[in-house]
């Protein structure tokens, strides 16, 4: 855990990315609560936080150490928002690669709307614009950032063994958020 890195958890057993209940239209929209929640990183400062240095994760049911659905609130790594910014022209509203990965592993992205993000929320835009997402949720992480404008980007990382890749999202966060010296 980071000064600044918050967790959020809902009150319901769910195990993680991979339970059927996050892709149920009735199902809280944890990455919007989350999102929502950012206030507590500048709280702890004592002062704002680019929305662009601040991102949300979620790790695949491989990749991470409980079996309680948990997104992470944290910075981004310099690194990954330098990239991200480099990219930022190129998000389209449809799950693409993104070209060259992040950190030696390969991602999705996808820009979506304040509307989107609350109406579908990440985990189904996932499943339903990824094919076989639906079937085999568990297998991906998942991170979100602010866009310029006001649209969010979602990213999207899957399990790949050959890769040595478990998913865990939160690998693109920087907990001890060094973007903000």
């Amino acid at each position: 855990m980071g000064p600044l890195q918050y967790l959020l958890m809902p009150t319901a057993k769910i195990t993680g990315i991979e339970s059927p209940q996050v892709l149920q239209p009735d199902t809280a929209n944890f990455f919007a609560l989350a999102w929502q929640a950012r206030h507590f990183m500048a709280d702890k400062l004592g002062k704002p936080i680019d929305d662009a240095a601040i991102s949300l994760a979620i790790n695949s049911e491989y990749g991470r150490t409980q079996n309680q659905l948990h997104i992470h609130i944290s910075c981004l790594q310099p690194a990954v928002k330098t990239r991200l910014a480099q990219l930022q022209g190129d998000f389209s509203e449809s799950w693409q690669p993104l070209p060259g990965g992040l950190l030696g592993h390969d991602y999705l992205a996808r820009r979506a709307s304040a509307a989107e993000l609350k109406q579908l929320g990440a985990f189904r835009l996932l499943a339903q614009g990824d094919e076989g997402a639906r079937e085999s949720m568990g297998s991906y992480g998942m991170a979100m950032t602010a866009l310029p404008g006001g649209d969010f980007l979602l990213l999207a990382v899957k399990r790949n063994l050959w890769q040595l890749n478990l998913a865990s999202a939160e690998e693109i966060q920087d907990h001890s958020c060094q973007v903000l010296q």
